[in-house]
């Protein structure tokens, strides 16, 4: 065997359009590219010349698994240019809306995107065969988190309720009650999906990361606090781009983010989780010790049990923000424009979202920045993709192929929407 090409011309069960390229030289691996072939979207050029009010409409359509953190993030940095300061039962909602969209996502990825790669099937459709009630407690899990963003936000995907200052309506405590039946069975859904998940089969393969993510002095962090890593860093967001840089790589339209004098960085569940664990509620904690989990964990495909846990703690935090919950005054502050600039970071499903506005006296926005959690990424996938084909090489091409794919899905990079079956093509030497 002397050189093989590991080529997956359209990745499967990930959001969006991509390529995986690996090239073997004997039992070396000489190149490996995640090649993003969906064209480019403009949003942040969207963006320049629209009132701040528009914002939070306009970014929500970045992303139909995760709209919520996209207006979080970008509704928080014009927030911060403008100086507002929000009731809290408006901040208490918001963590409602996040953990929403925490549930739908982590419940799609853990059982329909990523179980089919531990159980060997192609898809969840065909698992569904074998497997139908965990694949209908996914389906209700889902169903229980889309309910949630569909209460604030209006509808369960782009949602339209969230506004600079607060809610354009907020719901009343029995709408909320509402909910809690469904949130009793997704938090007991949950505990079971994190001992479902630790009962699956993982490659021993672990990595030196700098772990990236929000830290809050109080809570497990969804749209607040400072920007911490396993290495030291400790800063606000408005210093990110002090530490944080995008560049342009041939293979790929979408960039790639590296810590400046550093290289690639982990984000997402891995990371929250390690530099996290102690801000999880106890019945989080608990699930993750008896799953055989704690802190650090370096092994990126027991990911899939860190979701889990983090199911856990969103149906668990959407309970407390219910029972604690009091209708504010009004349903949002009045936001008057102003010249000036702000910066955010929220916790998306898959990792750090980093915005950056800024503002006219008139309200009207003259630069946008936005960084998402994949591009983030990116390059520590290849990373590990180097790191991981070494030690698959001298496999089957059919399973090496399978595993390296695998190796993607554990960070659930969010390309853009969409899910294609693979066609793989096979160059020898």
């Amino acid at each position: 065997m002397t050189g093989r090409t590991i080529r997956v011309e359209t990745l499967a069960r990930v959001e969006g359009e991509g390529e995986l390229f690996i090239k073997m030289a004997g039992d070396r691996v000489a190149d490996v590219k995640l090649k993003i072939y969906e064209p480019p979207r403009f949003f942040e050029a969207f963006l320049r010349g629209r009132h701040f009010s528009e914002a939070p409409d306009i970014t929500a359509r970045i992303c139909g698994i995760c709209p919520v953190a996209y207006q979080m993030s970008a509704i928080h940095a014009i927030e911060r240019a403008l100086g507002l300061r929000i009731d809290p039962a408006v901040r208490l909602l918001r963590r409602l809306f996040y953990c929403g969209e925490w549930i739908e996502s982590h419940a799609l990825h853990v059982y329909m995107l990523h179980a089919p790669d531990f159980l060997g099937y192609p898809d969840a459709i065909a698992m569904a065969k074998d497997h139908k009630s965990t694949v209908e407690r996914a389906l209700r899990l889902k169903k229980i988190g889309n309910r949630i963003v569909s209460l604030l936000g209006g509808r369960e995907i782009h949602p339209v309720s969230a506004a600079v200052g607060g809610f354009f309506k907020v719901p009343a405590k029995r709408d909320l009650h509402g909910l809690i039946e469904d949130l009793n069975w997704a938090l007991e859904a949950s505990l079971e999906t994190v001992r479902w998940t630790a009962g699956l089969e993982f490659p021993d393969f672990e990595q030196d990361y700098e772990f990236v993510a929000l830290r809050h002095p109080d809570e497990y962090p969804l749209c607040e606090g400072r920007l911490v890593s396993n290495s030291g860093l400790d800063i606000d967001a408005a210093e990110y781009e002090d530490h944080f840089v995008e560049s342009h790589v041939k293979h790929s339209n979408a960039l790639h983010s590296v810590m400046r004098g550093r290289g690639s960085y982990l984000v997402g569940p891995l990371a929250r989780f390690n530099l996290n664990f102690d801000r999880l509620p106890e019945v989080a904690r608990h699930a993750a010790t008896e799953a055989g989990l704690r802190p650090p964990v370096r092994n990126p495909f027991r990911s899939i049990i860190v979701r889990a846990v983090e199911l856990v703690f969103a149906c668990a935090e959407a309970l407390r923000t219910i029972r604690e919950y009091e209708p504010p005054e009004a349903p949002r502050v009045d936001a008057p424009a102003r010249a000036g600039a702000g910066q955010a970071i929220t916790e998306a499903p898959r990792g750090i979202l980093y915005h950056r506005y800024a503002l006219s006296d008139k309200g009207l926005i003259l630069a946008a920045k936005i960084v998402p959690p994949t591009s983030q990424n990116l390059k520590r996938i290849e990373d590990d993709l180097r790191e991981y084909a070494a030690h698959v090489v001298a496999w089957p091409l059919e399973d090496a192929t399978w595993k390296c794919e695998q190796a993607v899905r554990n960070y659930d990079p969010c390309i853009s929407c969409a899910t294609h079956f693979l066609k793989l093509r096979v160059e020898r030497n």
